[in-house]
């Protein structure tokens, strides 16, 4: 019994893998194919400061508009659009 698990334990695991490696490669066939298409997203910049008696100051830093991939997985060197237009406050530790 404990062998049969294992053994659709691993087909699983294997069956996972192929299906995220195929769609990385669709996502990153379908930005090549148009010629890496990019945004700009407008997010908050945040530094966050460490103080005595383990207390964070927040500090704002500004906005600014960043460049993102219109894509499912990050391209390019850049973020996806559908990524920052849900975590638009970028924090940053000192």
């Amino acid at each position: 019994m404990m062998r049969w698990l294992m053994r659709w334990a691993g087909r699983a695991i294997v069956a996972a893998a192929i299906v995220f490696v195929a769609a990385y490669a669709g996502d990153w066939a379908v930005f090549e194919l148009r010629h890496s298409p990019s945004l700009k997203v407008t997010v908050n910049r945040i530094q966050a400061v460490p103080l005595k008696g383990q207390k964070i100051e927040y500090d704002y830093l500004g906005s600014g508009d960043e460049p993102c991939s219109v894509s499912l997985f990050p391209q390019g060197g850049m973020t996806p659009c559908w990524w920052l237009r849900r975590h638009p406050n970028q924090t940053t530790n000192l």
